[in-house]
């Protein structure tokens, strides 16, 4: 079994920035629309979400040598559960694998973690 990992952390004004600058553009560039639907005006719900999607692409291209981009990740909420990671890709890896993702927010940072374990 090999392990890759991702991990990121984003300053939570930064992605607030970046929704009040560009708003929907940046919202619908980044995030699914569960994405969007489940952080509603959120900011550390963003943060997180961000954080998680940079956690994902590092661990991913160590694992794959393949790059992922923002709308190809999902991260998936379940109140009072842990996050998950989909990820929505045009043809599967050639080798079975496992994501695990872990994130977390307060009130100035976001950070997440990504780990591929693969056969």
């Amino acid at each position: 079994m090999q392990i890759y990992t991702g991990i990121d952390i984003v300053e939570n004004e930064r992605i607030k920035k970046a929704i009040e600058k560009f708003g929907d553009r940046f919202l619908k560039r980044i995030y699914t629309e569960n994405e969007i639907k489940y952080c509603k005006n959120s900011i550390p719900c963003f943060s997180a979400r961000f954080a998680a999607k940079e956690a994902g692409i590092k661990a991913y291209y160590q694992a794959f040598k393949k790059i992922l981009y923002f709308n190809q990740i999902e991260i998936i909420g379940k109140q009072g559960q842990p996050a998950e990671i989909l990820l929505h890709l045009k043809e599967n890896p050639s080798k079975a694998y496992k994501i695990s993702l872990s994130i977390a927010h307060e009130n100035k940072f976001s950070t997440a973690i990504v780990i591929i374990y693969t056969d």
